[in-house]
């Protein structure tokens, strides 16, 4: 059997003009004490009754219960059982309740004797707002709702009432709390309809010790409140700095702060963004949403001309607006392009108030934190929160610091790779391809030196040996050293709008001039004239171009064909085809003809000559551009076809080129192939 009744509600019915007062559980521990010591300090034998909400709680005090039993025999304890608390008497009376009591719920100390009287009735407050979670986790800061009195009649009402709910957990104590109601109580307290009550309240110095006392937790639960929040805020630090170190990807970095700040703070919306002080915009990658929130991930976000922005470039430190709607800095009538721009940004994406913090290393712009609040009222940044964004952005500045390092190392040690492959090459080269033109040279001039009397055709032919495979020599050294810099990094590229047919017919006047004593396949030049402008260094599209007509001509009989062809890929850029129908290559070996030394026949040695680099440099170009590079056969004798595509100049160059023409004058009128034309009779490879 239980009672789900509160004890304090059934008393206020009796006494509706009084009203509860909040007391915090250090405060109804120092009362009670203060009620339980009076009682130890006179020689009266009162009645005390004292209900806990836990066995546990009681166990506490037990000690001084039986103290107070062993002065009077009026004593009841009731509480809920935890283990062996039940319904027993001994040298005082214990009252087991059941948890679903309304007595767990509430605490109750009652005194009465011939000349003093006091009660403590309280219940604690179970509902708690968000806000008070923090303070509620810490024991004393409970707080419970209700009224302490030293007037009789109500402390006698107060008494009456737990009296009758111990009868129902223990009937057999009736003769005993009858005799406790006629010695301590008044039988008609609980029928009359309207009590007198004197309202005497105890003494005022009393009363100013207890504000005193509740003054001093007030101070209390703010420190803790505090020192909790403080405690909240450096775990919310310590686990985003723990999370994003983790990683050394710069992409999972910023998911991981904007999942765990936007969560932290409870925001609505929390973006996190890379940027520089030169952007014109960013790119809104990462976001956090809280229920019901617009996304605006992979919108373009304005950087340029934004004056938040540029107040954080000149402040270098955060902009936090309270209320977006009124803020001057938004709705500033002096700059109505800037005000107009940033009241659509506030419109668009509900931003009531704004907080943008810059995420900053060694003063260096690395990207920026942005913390919404979308309604339906502005909301305050308080300057905690402001610090621990604060706080946030520089341990993410020092992980994308390190990220980026990281990333720099693997290219280094990517590069160094490359230049240790190139080492184990030029190894090759050396025992295997310079050194058979060598010899054939070393014989050729030793012949000459040692043979006075050798024919005059025969002479001749030795120095044309000679002077062949010198050139071979040159060409293998010089395209080794060409491929070395590309795949190293060190050449300097100058991208430049051009012409791509004006770039293939140049390519072929140079295939022609180097092979002017060999008859050439049959060259068909499809390329229109009308073809969009490409971005690329001119003398690179070149050395692509002729390396693959040069390809194709040694692999082509002079009775075949080699074609070339220009078509547009996609939106961004064209597709260059060079064709021919010559020997072809195995479908299994696609992939492997751009690979360094290269030779279908599998060795290091060439019948045909080249040095077995034309195509590996031709991919490490095409790449240098964002491009790609591929080949196509059906097999032996099927002819093959070489593409790859290149980017097409957008409106933003165009108009950068239209600029740069304009301001420089006539002078720069030259067609951009005449410019190539100047750049290749000097030093071709422009290294740092």
């Amino acid at each position: 059997m239980s009672i789900s009744t509160s004890v304090l509600a059934e008393l206020l019915q009796f006494i509706p003009n009084w009203r509860p007062q909040m007391y915090f559980k250090a405060s109804l521990t120092a009362l009670s004490h203060a009620m339980e010591d009076q009682v130890l300090a006179e020689a009266d034998q009162p009645l005390v009754i004292a209900s806990f909400q836990r066995e546990r709680f009681y166990r506490q005090e037990a000690h001084r219960y039986q103290r107070i039993a062993n002065q009077t025999p009026q004593v009841y304890v009731l509480a809920a059982p935890d283990t062996e608390f039940s319904n027993r008497s001994d040298i005082y009376e214990t009252v087991a309740f059941t948890d679903d009591d309304g007595l767990a719920e509430e605490w109750h100390l009652i005194v009465i004797g011939q000349h003093y009287a006091s009660c403590l009735i309280c219940r604690e407050r179970t509902q708690i707002f968000e806000q008070e979670k923090i303070e509620t986790a810490m024991d004393n800061s409970r707080r419970f709702e209700g009224i302490w009195t030293s007037d009789r009649t109500v402390t006698q009402i107060a008494a009456k009432l737990v009296l009758n709910r111990i009868l129902v957990y223990r009937p057999e104590l009736a003769n005993k709390i009858a005799e406790a109601n006629r010695i301590y109580l008044d039988g008609n307290l609980l029928k009359t309809a309207s009590i007198q009550l004197s309202y005497d309240h105890p003494d005022p110095f009393v009363q100013r010790l207890v504000t005193y006392l509740q003054a001093g937790q007030y101070k209390i639960l703010k420190a803790n409140r505090s020192l909790a929040s403080k405690e909240q805020k450096e775990r919310l630090i310590n686990s985003i700095t723990s999370a994003i170190r983790r990683f050394l990807d710069t992409e999972e970095i910023l998911q991981v702060a904007v999942q765990k700040l936007g969560e932290g703070l409870g925001v609505c919306r929390c973006l996190v963004y890379r940027c520089n002080e030169n952007d014109v915009t960013a790119t809104i990658k990462h976001e956090f949403l809280n229920d019901g929130i617009g996304s605006i991930k992979g919108r373009n976000w304005p950087l340029k001309n934004n004056p938040l922005f540029e107040e954080i470039l000149e402040l270098r430190e955060s902009v936090s607006i309270d209320d977006a709607f009124h803020d001057p800095r938004i709705i500033d009538r002096s700059e109505p392009d800037s005000s107009e721009f940033l009241q659509n940004l506030v419109q668009s994406c509900s931003i009531f108030s704004w907080l943008l913090v810059p995420i900053l290393y060694q003063g260096r712009l690395l990207g920026m934190v942005e913390l919404h609040h979308c309604g339906p009222v502005p909301t305050s940044w308080k300057s905690e929160d402001i610090s621990l964004v604060d706080a946030v952005a520089t341990q993410v500045g020092v992980a994308l610091i390190q990220a980026e390092a990281y990333a720099s190392l693997q290219d280094l040690n990517e590069q160094l790779e490359a230049l240790d492959r190139t080492r184990s090459n030029l190894v090759a080269i050396t025992g295997h391809e310079l050194r058979t033109p060598l010899s054939t040279i070393q014989v050729c001039l030793e012949s000459l030196a040692t043979e006075p009397d050798m024919s005059p055709e025969l002479r001749q032919v030795m120095l044309d040996t000679a002077l062949h495979d010198a050139e071979r020599m040159r060409k293998l050294i010089q395209d080794f050293l060409t491929l070395s810099q590309l795949e190293s990094g060190r050449v300097v590229w100058h991208p430049e709008p051009l012409s791509l047919s004006e770039c293939v017919e140049l390519s072929l006047s140079h295939v022609r001039a180097r092979n002017l004593e060999s008859t050439l396949p049959k060259i068909e030049n499809h390329v229109s004239y009308d073809l969009p402008l490409v971005l690329a260094d001119g003398e690179w599209v070149v050395e692509v171009l002729s390396k693959l007509l040069d390809n194709a001509c040694k692999f082509t009989s002079s009775e075949g064909s080699i074609t070339i062809d220009v078509t547009q890929a996609n939106l961004q850029a064209l597709e260059v085809t060079v064709m021919d129908t010559g020997r072809g290559i195995e479908p299994n070996r696609l992939e492997t003809v751009f690979e360094r030394f290269y030779q279908e026949e599998g060795a290091l040695r060439r019948s045909i000559g080249g040095t077995g680099l034309g195509l590996a440099i031709c991919r490490q170009i095409v790449q240098s551009w964002g491009g790609e590079i591929w080949a196509v056969s059906e097999g032996k004798n099927q002819g093959s076809q070489f593409h790859f595509t290149i980017p097409i100049v957008n409106e933003a160059h165009r108009e950068a080129d239209l600029f740069e023409s304009a301001t420089n004058g006539s002078n720069n009128s030259q067609p951009k192939t005449e410019a190539i034309q100047k750049r290749r009779k000097t030093p071709r490879r422009k290294v740092n």
